[in-house]
């Protein structure tokens, strides 16, 4: 009887190690192992203003990644010169010199980089008199074991660093529309922050109205990732911030996970839009983690926007029909070199910026919901 009991358990651990067997990796709870291709289709993508000549320039910013990464230049490399074309130009008032400003006027600029065979990152946020933020980012990532420095001392960083210390970023055109919101909006809401940012909120509403201000450029950024005919990822987003945000306010783009995200051999992810929404789901790491899991970037980046609408808990950030009364966009990158983007809503200005083989375009983002957003 003993012996038949034996031989059951042996008959039933064997047939239980056949069947683990033949199951994927990670299914009885270990951790999902990383197909890392050993070659990939080479691209760059972007926010829209990835690929918008504004300034005049030879190339916009995929298009000078692009060159760089199938150059043979480090991906990260590659990704700070092309957001550079963008954060110099005086004309996109979403980045770098000439952005939107604060609530007081002054340019304060957030960044971050992330290089994926190397496991770094760095990152700046309410900087000022620096122009090119994700180059300071870069160097936090190059020269110490931070992943972010903030204010005055990201400032002072960059003063050691050798950067050029400006006093003032704005440009006629930005300085213009602060002075146009500060005319609209009336200080005494100042004293109360439910009814200051109602008052501005109406003040975006009324300028975007009028022609006055791109719905777009109110919440600002560019988001860029790449990778190489090697599988090297990396990935960078740079931004001034809400436009007349209170001074010190930082939102989702310099924050690891959330605007921005990069895993060697998996994927890169990051997003543009209302950046508090996207800071309650760390869409770009969700986004990357189920691209470890095996999903395709427009799966990923679906359901990352699925969260986002789901965990809206106020209804002062639903417009009149219920809906999200913001857009976000992320965009998603694996290392095989397929890539896909994504909006809350659809629109003449639901697109992103890819360059690969093909060449420089832009391509429509994937809609959540099959509506256009409401001015807000």
């Amino acid at each position: 009887m003993a012996e038949r009991i034996r031989r059951r358990e042996f008959l039933r651990a064997g047939a239980t190690a056949g069947v683990a067997a033949m199951l994927p990796r990670g299914a009885l709870g270990q951790a999902p192992a990383v197909v890392r291709p050993k070659t990939a289709r080479p691209a760059v993508v972007a926010s829209a203003n990835g690929h918008e000549f504004t300034n005049g320039g030879p190339r916009t910013c995929v298009q000078e990644a692009w060159e760089r990464i199938v150059r043979g230049e480090d991906p990260l490399d590659a990704l700070v010169a092309g957001v550079e074309i963008v954060e110099l130009d005086p004309l996109d008032d979403s980045v770098g010199f000439g952005g939107l400003p604060n609530a007081d006027g002054v340019v304060q600029l957030d960044a971050c980089v992330m290089h994926g065979p190397k496991r770094r990152a760095g990152a700046v946020a309410a900087l000022e008199g620096v122009r090119t933020a994700a180059r300071v980012a870069r160097a936090v990532a190059d020269h110490t074991d931070h992943h972010l420095l903030v204010g005055r001392g990201a400032q002072e960083f960059a003063r050691g660093m050798g950067f050029r210390i400006e006093d003032d970023l704005n440009t006629e055109n930005s300085r213009r529309k602060w002075l146009e919101w500060k005319r609209r909006i009336d200080p005494g809401h100042w004293l109360d922050p439910d009814r200051r940012e109602r008052a501005a909120a109406a003040a975006r509403r009324e300028m975007i109205a009028a022609g006055r201000l791109d719905p777009e450029k109110a919440w600002g950024t560019i988001h860029a990732s790449a990778v190489t005919s090697a599988g090297a990822l990396a990935s960078v987003t740079t931004t001034s911030g809400l436009a007349w945000k209170i001074p010190g306010r930082v939102g989702d783009s310099p924050i690891l996970g959330a605007g921005n995200y990069c895993a060697d051999g998996v994927g890169a992810a990051g997003s543009t839009g209302r950046g508090e929404a996207n800071l309650f789901s760390l869409g770009s790491f969700w986004i990357v983690e189920q691209l470890r899991l095996g999903s395709h970037p427009k799966d990923a980046v679906m359901a990352a926007l699925r969260r986002v609408r789901e965990g809206i808990a106020e209804k002062r950030l639903l417009d009149a029909r219920g809906l999200p009364g913001f857009d976000v966009k992320f965009y998603a990158l694996d290392a095989g070199g397929r890539f896909a983007a994504g909006s809350l809503y659809r629109g003449p200005r639901a697109r992103f910026a890819v360059c690969d083989a093909d060449g420089p375009r832009f391509v429509p983002t994937e809609p959540l919901l099959d509506q256009e957003i409401l001015t807000q």
